[in-house]
């Protein structure tokens, strides 16, 4: 992983520049701790405005993400699992790139197939078979 830049695929990375960091003050467990550090870290990255997303990339992003997203078009993730405010950064970088790469895949279109003679012949035979049980099931006489 680059310093300058935050890996998302072989062809897209988020320049540092373009992400904003802040850290607040992070609830739960930590004692004493918990209260004078500002642990919580939160990133926000400008989507709508990304100089190294395409333009297909940026729609495709903001149709997947649009309920991450906030009014002005950023895409925040927070982090505050960690108790270091450097370990919760690097949690929600990674979380970041890995919203990005998912809404990324582009899923296969399905190709239509059909079933092959034999199959159709098979599944024919099968259900002559079974009418034809069904049809000696009823003929016997009990008497």
């Amino acid at each position: 992983m680059t310093r300058d830049a935050l890996f998302i695929t072989p062809s897209l990375s988020i320049p540092r520049a373009e992400l904003v960091f802040r850290a607040s003050r992070s609830g739960g467990a930590g004692g004493q701790h918990v209260n004078t550090s500002s642990t919580r870290v939160e990133v926000l990255w400008d989507l709508s405005n990304s100089a190294v997303v395409t333009a297909q990339e940026r729609q495709r992003l903001l149709a997947k993400l649009a309920a991450r997203l906030d009014s002005n078009g950023f895409l925040r993730v927070v982090s505050s699992a960690r108790r270091s405010q450097q370990q919760n950064r690097e949690d929600a970088e990674e979380r970041l790139a890995q919203l990005v790469r998912q809404a990324l895949v582009v899923p296969k279109t399905r190709k239509k197939t059909k079933p092959s003679r034999a199959a159709k012949e098979q599944r024919l035979s099968e259900k002559k078979r079974r009418a034809e049980r069904k049809q000696h099931r009823r003929q016997r006489d009990f008497d």
